[in-house]
């Protein structure tokens, strides 16, 4: 092995020289050269930077998993993974695994019972919400989380190995400093002690020759003083270029921050939706199962046979969808305009079909569920849900 003796004595001695240095600034024993205020307050500004980065990053994995332990082996099974180059195979979510375990259920109990089927339709709704956390993980992950680990893992690691560069060429130009005061001030000493030269000739050699060391030792302390400048300069305006980036790095983090934002309120609005569309599914179950009445509102106002056995018999034989049109023939209530902020797919007859950003006109009937609200566009007319609305003064 190739073993440099003398390189490692250099190296020990250049950090034991600024090893001191660094405790007699800290005692108040040595001069400290300060930065200048600029590239202070970018150093202030990247190091503040770095920390609520870290803290945003850890809280946000947090967030999107709650666990520690699953948290921890999620971080494992992915860096084994990167290191042999192969995808991350996907993994169920909780609600998923929720539903799986409802249908197997389902199915030991048996489909065509009342809890059977109650299973099943909960089920399958919590694999959507499953599906719906799995699209935002994935999406979290990859415009928010891996941006913000690229800048701690990358663009900071080589900002704060310039900084510690820029430190080390500061202890060496201050060092350089002391250097060349100590041997000024050795040099003015032998220049201020008693002249011999009429008394011991030898002596005044002596002293003449010592002067003339004393002369070269300042010579080279100022040239040593003028190269460890230099560096530092150069070592401080490389620091300067890369900590300006940091302005950069806060308009990609507010960039990632916006899809964040936008990802979180899809999948919100896709959970809202499923429930919605749950709650509907398992009040159709309930009615089937316990043979509830219709609306007596529905009822009063729709046209049919007097008798009560007639009306039933009659609100029995029309479909749902058809049953909800007759609902929004209703008397209009507080009619006003709605921007629509999601798109928004009809699932039967009775509900209008929504496209973002599109102006629609909104009111509400007598009766009606108040998670939704009659919407009007041109000569199209159904339910639309108010979530996906932005009401209008």
């Amino acid at each position: 092995m190739d073993f440099n003796v003398k390189k490692l004595a250099s190296d020990a001695g250049v950090f034991f020289t600024r090893a001191m240095q660094f405790t007699e600034e800290k005692l108040g024993q040595a001069e400290k050269t300060e930065l200048d205020p600029h590239l202070e307050n970018l150093i202030s500004r990247a190091d503040g930077t770095k920390n609520w980065t870290e803290k945003i990053l850890r809280q946000t994995e947090v967030l999107l998993q709650p666990n520690p332990i699953d948290h921890t082996g999620a971080r494992i099974e992915g860096f084994i993974y990167d290191k042999f180059d192969k995808k991350l195979p996907s993994r169920m979510t909780n609600p998923e695994l929720l539903g799986q375990y409802m249908l197997e259920a389902a199915n030991e109990f048996g489909p065509e019972t009342p809890y059977g089927s109650t299973l099943i339709t909960v089920g399958e709704y919590q694999k959507r919400l499953g599906g719906a956390e799995r699209e935002f993980l994935q999406t979290s992950a990859a415009t928010f989380l891996t941006p913000l680990r690229n800048f701690l893992e990358g663009d900071w690691r080589t900002i704060s190995k310039e900084k510690r560069l820029l430190e080390n060429r500061r202890l060496d130009l201050d060092i350089c400093k002391a250097r060349l005061k100590k041997a000024k001030q050795a040099e003015a000493k032998a220049a201020a002690a008693p002249d011999f030269q009429e008394t011991r000739p030898r002596n005044y050699v002596l002293s003449a020759s010592a002067s003339a060391l004393l002369s070269e030792e300042v010579d080279k302390a100022e040239h040593e003083l003028r190269v460890a400048q230099t560096e530092f300069d150069r070592q401080a305006e490389v620091t300067r270029l890369l900590l300006e980036g940091i302005s950069s790095t806060h308009l990609n983090h507010l960039r990632c921050l916006q899809d964040f934002a936008e990802a979180q309120a899809t999948y919100y609005a896709q959970c809202h939706h499923y429930m919605q569309d749950l709650q509907r599914e398992l009040n159709r179950c309930a009615n089937a199962v316990g043979a509830v009445c219709p609306n007596p509102v529905s009822s009063a106002l729709l046209s049919g046979p007097s008798s009560p056995g007639a009306t039933v018999s009659s609100l029995s034989s029309q479909k749902p969808s058809s049953l909800a049109m007759e609902q929004m023939q209703f008397p209009a209530t507080g009619t006003r305009k709605a921007k629509v902020l999601y798109d928004y797919d009809a699932h039967d007859a009775s509900e209008l079909s929504l496209l973002a950003d599109e102006l629609i006109t909104v009111y509400t009937v007598p009766g009606m569920d108040p998670d939704w609200l009659i919407g009007e566009r041109g000569n199209e007319k159904g339910k639309v849900p108010v979530t996906y609305l932005e009401l209008l003064s």
